[in-house]
Formats: C-alpha cells, sequence, structure tokens
C-alpha cells in the first residue's frame, strides 16, 4: 500500500473508532512519507488520546 492509503485507512478506522489501529496505520503512512497528511492526523489522535483518563472522571 502507499502512504496515501494509509493514511484513508487510518481516517476510516478513526471514523469507527478503531483508534489503535488508525494510530497504526498513521505510523505506516509516515514511514513510507514523512510528509504525509498523517502526521498531523497522528498528532490530533495522540492528543486526543491523552487528553482521554477514564480514572479522571470516575475517581
Amino acid at each position: 500500500m502507499t502512504a496515501e492509503e494509509y493514511y484513508q485507512q487510518g481516517n476510516d478506522l478513526r471514523r469507527r473508532g478503531d483508534y489503535q489501529a488508525a494510530m497504526n496505520a498513521y505510523m505506516e503512512a509516515i514511514a513510507l512519507d514523512a510528509d504525509s497528511p498523517a502526521v498531523e492526523a497522528l498528532r490530533m489522535l495522540q492528543d486526543i488520546m491523552n487528553f482521554y483518563h477514564k480514572d479522571s472522571y470516575n475517581p
């Protein structure tokens, strides 16, 4: 697959809520093309995952 295909796959997985698989697809895209838009998508997804802490909401 190409970097663009991995990026699109990551977007599809993210929309379905499979964040770990989306992150993996974005990382594959970045490995093939360091200038891929997957760089920003991965950063945003990581920010979301870092913000979400179940323990913070359910002490």
